[in-house]
């Protein structure tokens, strides 16, 4: 949906399974078009859409995408933008570190996200851009030469920003690659993400496009045009950043937000009895997803790479915060918090600097494995989620 015409406004469709084409399209028809008819009736209604690998080959099958687009037409939705980060099946099963494979240093990463936007291209509607959020580039603890990584994946990347700037010279159609960092990624916070784009993506995007004939003086402007930053509010909330200092830092650098996502993290706070505290939070502790739990301690934030890291050592602390997409609407959980305060202060700024992104995507993806006293009908709770965001943006 949109907000007072400057918003696109969706949650992402990850949260429902989509293991392949048949299974995303049903969920869809389940379940977003009666997320629609409780939000904006007959009004149109933007997706924020999540194929995995094998959903986005089969949607290229026989006339798949031309249904799909009709279907999307007939029920007055648009797709505006996509996650690109998860490549299989997210749901039901393990997932912890594979999100990030294959990541950017592979050819299968690039495949997938050339195919994405292509879909993109064709299903979005004219007059708006569109994005899709991918993964940091790697998850950090697989590799022993970071510098190759980042070499490789910023190759990778630009061969992305090629293929858009070609989509926008022959359709005048702009989308962008939104990179989206957080807790052991390759990119975990502001800084890192300058370093990709000065060390890495501008040097290596300039030589790209002098190559296809871009004046070099054009070519660093062009790079970031159609690569820019998914900020997810709960993933630098980790990094212990406020949204101001970020967003600013990016204009320093001319470095755009391409989409945020909406999303509040567990904050784990001092109580003196802490037993009480440790028990709550062990109801966070589960299987699928992982959970990294960050530090602030002595201007250094401290990782510590899943619940089960902290919940077994139970070392004295503050304040912590995990990795663990709570919904957005609720401040707190019994003896536990959330950072909700960082969405609250991201759409401060947003409201003061409506030119930074008009993509607004909520992304509370883990619905299925919250604390059974926090589940509740998942349509009731999205439609609860956008409904904050309107009545606080």
């Amino acid at each position: 949906m949109q907000l007072k015409n400057t918003f696109h406004l969706s949650y992402c469709s990850n949260i429902h399974p989509g293991e392949n084409w048949e299974v995303t399209f049903n969920s869809l028809k389940e379940n977003l078009l009666k997320i629609k008819s409780e939000l904006v009736g007959n009004e149109k209604f933007g997706i924020g859409l999540r194929l995995s690998n094998k959903a986005s080959e089969e949607l290229n099958v026989g006339n798949n995408l031309e249904q799909f687009k009709r279907w999307l037409d007939q029920n007055n939705c648009y797709v505006f933008t996509m996650n690109g980060f998860p490549y299989g099946n997210f749901h039901g099963e393990r997932v912890k570190d594979n999100v990030h494979a294959p990541d950017w240093t592979t050819e299968e990463r690039l495949v997938y996200t050339e195919r994405l936007f292509k879909q993109l291209a064709f299903l979005m509607p004219e007059g708006i851009d569109a994005g899709i959020s991918t993964s940091p580039i790697s998850y950090k603890y697989w590799h022993e030469s970071l510098t190759d990584v980042f070499v490789k994946g910023a190759q990778n990347m630009v061969t992305i920003a090629l293929l858009l700037y070609k989509i926008e010279e022959e359709t005048g159609k702009y989308l962008h690659l939104d990179i989206e960092p957080e807790p052991d990624g390759l990119l975990e916070n502001t800084a890192e993400v300058i370093l990709l784009f000065q060390d890495y993506l501008v040097t290596i995007g300039k030589k790209a496009f002098a190559e296809i004939g871009v004046e070099t003086s054009k070519a660093e402007a062009l790079l970031k045009r159609y690569i820019t930053v998914c900020y997810d509010v709960c993933h630098f909330s980790l990094a212990f950043e406020e949204p101001t200092f970020t967003f600013q830092e990016f204009e320093k650098h001319s470095i755009k937000v391409g989409k945020i996502q909406i999303s509040a993290a567990l904050k784990i706070k001092s109580k003196g009895d802490n037993d009480a505290v440790w028990n709550a939070l062990a109801k966070f502790n589960e299987p699928t997803y992982l959970h990294q739990v960050t530090e602030l301690k002595n201007g250094k934030v401290n990782t510590y790479a899943d619940l089960p890291v902290i919940l077994e050592s139970k070392k004295p602390f503050e304040e912590m915060r995990a990795h663990f997409h709570v919904p957005i609407f609720l401040e707190s959980f019994g003896l536990l918090n959330s950072t909700q305060d960082h969405i609250i202060k991201t759409f401060e700024y947003i409201k003061a600097n409506s030119n930074l992104t008009n993509h607004l995507e909520v992304e509370t993806y883990t619905w299925d494995v919250l604390p059974e006293d926090l589940k509740a009908p998942l349509v009731n709770s999205v439609v609860r989620e956008l409904n904050w965001v309107k009545d606080n943006l």
